[in-house]
């Protein structure tokens, strides 16, 4: 069923009463009205709805800042014309007799508001105003009202006697039609010029409707016997009626309105028809009277007509010529503001949109989107994968949002937006609905990869700056991140001291070597089932002067951000590679057979790791088989450098182990292109292996897997007697965690040791 349109009383009545005047103006052509002042008692309603829709408008938060100051302006106008209006009544019908004749009073007022347009009009962003700018339309405006005119003067007002009539004057006549005539060639100028994100045709709707006031000045000659009728009581409804539709439209377009474009050139017409019909006119004065006046006259217009071809013939050359030239800085400015690989907004354009959303003074959300784990894509995949995955992804946001909202590439895999006129609960609303479409799996390079999102959000505030949102947007998505990633998280300003206090950090943990700050505890592996020490995990430690032991889950990924996890790495290998020959030295063959040391990703994209560790071992003394080398998967995704480095270390005699296998991308192919001996399951897989899980089978699944492998197991985390029972029943031989015992320093190792050798060959701490 269709649903009929709702009543639109401003609209109905804006239509009634322009109808009304018209017509009463037409009727009063043949007929005296008793009344006079009935007609003009509508034109101040017709102005006030005007403005009101003007207003409207120009509170539009779809709007570019630029063309809602021009709809308050042109408010501003109509606002102006009611005063007008009443001043212009009393002028016409207010004195013994009626009169056609208007104040200064009224005429200052009218000049004003048309001056209020005119600057409105000027002041559009795309309109280039240069100093050739304004000479030119200052030309075209001189050509148009000398010929205006002298044409209105020869064809109409030198034919008609005004004698007869006080109540106007030739030269008033003459000033309202040119000052009309000029309005009008402001509006063209802009409709041809462009005009922004100014709908164009509520530009073309305010063009004709200051056009046909104009036009109305050309019946004022032939109502000069009938005082109480005025060209006021049709220009001024026409205005006003033209200025209330196309408010209306621009604001009915505003969410479709696209982004502005250089119009296309086009010749001036005006000096060519204004020559035209200044010949016309001369022509039509000398061929009657015929003689050599006549012939040099027509001789005259002959030439002209020639040279006015041949200039158009060389304008239209220069014009296809400035076309391509047109077509090729477009393209650049489009290479300019838009992403080469993605296609949506460049950086640079961004925070240009930024700034002006700013400038304007409209709230809006920033949104700062980053892909998880993007590096390992590529280097896992190839940059192909990459590029294609970030491609799938651009589209799905371009998809999603609104066409008032912006979308951009800042770089890399980081992405950002733009959403005006939205408060916080709408932006998690959107948010909720972008994150699933966004991260669904993605086809990319005949291979299906899954991404995470991580998004920091902010609000903008007053006094903001484009920088300044962009960071407070890049603290809150590195807070998603912290959080686990594939979340969305709004800035909070407790962020910025967190962010500070991380900064100190990682300022006092680039000393924490030279000061002796840092130092080394050791966790044993054990053999199941009697918990036998068999090696230890090499773990660093950080006692800060003022914070006392600081969490490695706090300073190892500041270092790992900021780079320092290099310098760290490198002294924790030096450090333990010393102990391990100092135990050989004391223990001998009770010595632990095997020390594991983590190792970062950046530390095996080092150039010479390789050989660093050879040298550090072979200055302390010890065989390489001694040595277990402890990586997560995520740093050898793929067959980048990181692999040759590990076969690097493995030909040289060390162990490597997959520290947290299952708690990344896992794949199974990583354990046959990695050389892998030993394979450390995660805790959180161990945690479920006693009870009736999908952890336990999985448990059970990867000793099969290592046996046929050829590796060596070790459960991590195992914390209670059960967990080590089942274990051992599932055919693990190896086993860490605090049922065994804690990190212990170095001594304390030692002690473990020799209790192992003298007492029992069970240890439960």
């Amino acid at each position: 069923m269709q649903v009929p349109r709702r009543l639109d009383p401003p609209l109905v009545a804006a239509l009634t009463l322009f109808t009304f005047v018209l017509g009463w103006f037409a009727v009063g052509l043949r007929h005296t009205w008793d009344h006079p002042v009935v007609p003009w008692l509508a034109l101040p309603v017709m102005s006030v709805l005007a403005t009101y829709e003007c207003f409207r408008t120009a509170r539009d938060t779809t709007l570019d800042v630029p063309t809602r100051r021009f709809w308050g302006s042109l408010g501003v106008a109509c606002g102006i014309l009611v005063p007008a209006v009443f001043s212009a009544m009393y002028d016409t019908v207010g004195g013994p007799a009626p009169s056609q004749v208007l104040s200064i009073r009224t005429q200052v007022a009218f000049g004003i508001a048309v001056l209020v347009v005119m600057w409105a009009l000027l002041r559009l962003p795309t309109w280039q105003r240069s100093s050739g700018d304004w000479l030119r339309f200052g030309l075209d405006t001189g050509i148009i009202v000398l010929t205006v005119g002298v044409l209105i003067w020869h064809w109409t007002l030198s034919r008609i006697d005004f004698s007869s009539s006080p109540n106007a004057t030739p030269r008033s006549i003459l000033a309202i039609m040119v000052v009309s005539t000029v309005s009008l060639i402001t509006f063209v100028k802009v409709a041809f010029a462009g005009a922004g994100r100014l709908d164009r045709g509520a530009l073309h709707i305010l063009s004709a409707g200051v056009g046909l006031a104009a036009a109305t000045g050309m019946i004022a000659p032939f109502i000069v016997d009938r005082p109480y009728l005025s060209t006021s009581l049709v220009a001024f409804p026409m205005s006003q009626l033209t200025a209330f539709l196309a408010a209306r439209r621009q604001r009915r377009r505003s969410a479709l309105q696209p982004t502005a474009r250089p119009a296309r050139r086009r010749f001036s017409l005006v000096p060519y028809i204004s020559i035209g019909l200044l010949y016309a006119a001369v022509l039509e004065v000398e061929i009657p009277q015929s003689g050599e006046e006549a012939w040099m006259a027509i001789a005259a217009t002959g030439v002209t007509v020639l040279v006015v071809l041949r200039q158009l013939t060389t304008l239209r050359e220069n014009a296809r010529l400035l076309d391509t030239v047109d077509a090729s800085l477009q393209q650049l400015d489009h290479q300019l503001t838009h992403d080469a690989l993605t296609g949506i907004g460049s950086r640079s354009a961004y925070t240009g949109e930024l700034a002006a959303r700013l400038e304007g003074g409209e709230p809006f959300v920033v949104a700062l989107l980053d892909l998880d784990d993007f590096k390992e894509v590529n280097d896992r995949y190839g940059h192909a994968t990459g590029d294609a995955l970030l491609q799938t992804i651009s589209q799905r946001l371009r998809d999603r949002l609104r066409p008032e909202d912006t979308v951009a590439r800042l770089g890399g895999d980081e992405f950002t937006l733009l959403l005006p006129g939205m408060t916080e609960a709408d932006a998690d609303l959107l948010l909720q609905e972008l994150l699933p479409v966004v991260q669904a799996p993605v086809l990319a390079g005949g291979l299906e990869t899954a991404p995470r999102i991580s998004v920091g959000v902010t609000a903008s505030r007053p006094g903001d700056t484009a920088g300044e949102l962009l960071r407070r947007a890049d603290v809150a998505m590195y807070a998603a991140k912290t959080a686990g990633g594939g979340r969305w998280t709004w800035f909070d300003p407790i962020m910025d001291q967190l962010a500070d206090d991380d900064a100190r950090l990682a300022a006092d943990l680039r000393q924490a070597v030279v000061r002796d700050e840092l130092f080394l505890v050791y966790q044993p592996i054990v053999e199941l089932p009697h918990g036998r020490l068999t090696g230890v995990e090499a773990l660093v430690r950080w006692r800060h002067p003022e914070h006392g032991l600081v969490s490695p889950a706090v300073f190892i990924p500041l270092a790992e951000r900021d780079g320092q996890i290099v310098e760290v790495g490198r002294w924790v290998l030096e450090q333990a590679v010393r102990q391990t020959a100092r135990w050989e030295r004391e223990l001998g063959p009770h010595a632990p057979a095997k020390v594991s040391v983590n190792v970062s990703a950046r530390q095996l994209g080092e150039p010479g790791f390789p050989a660093e560790v050879a040298a550090m071992l072979s200055a302390a003394g010890v065989s390489p088989s001694r040595l277990t080398v402890e990586v997560t998967e995520t740093a050898v995704l793929g067959a980048g450098v990181a692999l040759e480095v590990l076969r690097a270390l493995s030909a040289q005699g060390l162990s490597i182990a997959l520290d947290d296998f299952g708690t990344g991308q896992s794949s199974l192919s990583l354990l046959v292109d990695c050389p892998v001996d030993w394979l450390k399951v995660d805790k959180s897989f161990v945690d479920g292996v006693t009870s009736d899980s999908p952890q336990a089978v999985i448990v059970d699944s990867l000793i099969g897997i290592t046996e046929g492998l050829r590796m060596q197991a070790v459960a991590e985390g195992v914390e209670t007697t059960e967990q080590a029972e089942r274990l051992h029943r599932a055919g693990y031989r190896y086993a860490q965690g605090f049922h065994f015992a804690r990190p212990l320093p170095e001594s304390d190792i030692e002690l473990l040791i020799t209790a192992q050798k003298d007492f029992s060959p069970y240890l439960r701490m």
